[in-house]
């Protein structure tokens, strides 16, 4: 079972920076496309940036130029970095990848990660 652990929220004020990490881990798997998500109080979760295993990227129209997703394949670990943050951008952020098991590539999974707390002041 693939598992995925966050880290790097926090409390930050408007135009600060954050970058949060988030490590896959388990046995014998390969990764597809990594992502971050995010979700306000009352509000639906929504995407925030997705990365492919080849490194094609897709952020949300809100965070474009603000935010950067990045990946470190060997490490099965996705970035996000995220900078001119503003309140609109409190939201737990929660990691999500899908991919499938090596000793069965009809196997496959999709995982979230527990979710971190992004609170921005203003």
């Amino acid at each position: 079972q693939v598992q995925l652990v966050e880290s790097g929220g926090g409390l930050v004020q408007a135009g600060g920076s954050l970058r949060l990490s988030c490590a896959a881990s388990g046995s014998a798997f390969s990764i597809n496309t990594m992502g971050w998500y995010r979700q306000a109080p009352g509000k639906q979760r929504e995407l925030v940036a997705a990365i492919t295993s080849r490194s094609t990227t897709d952020y949300a129209d809100s965070v474009k130029g603000r935010f950067t997703i990045s990946r470190d394949n060997a490490k099965n670990t996705v970035y996000l970095q995220m900078n001119s943050l503003k309140p609109e951008d409190t939201a737990v952020y929660y990691c999500n990848a899908d991919g499938q098991y090596v000793s069965d590539y009809r196997r496959t999974f999709v995982t979230w990660g527990q979710g971190t707390q992004v609170t921005v002041s203003s």
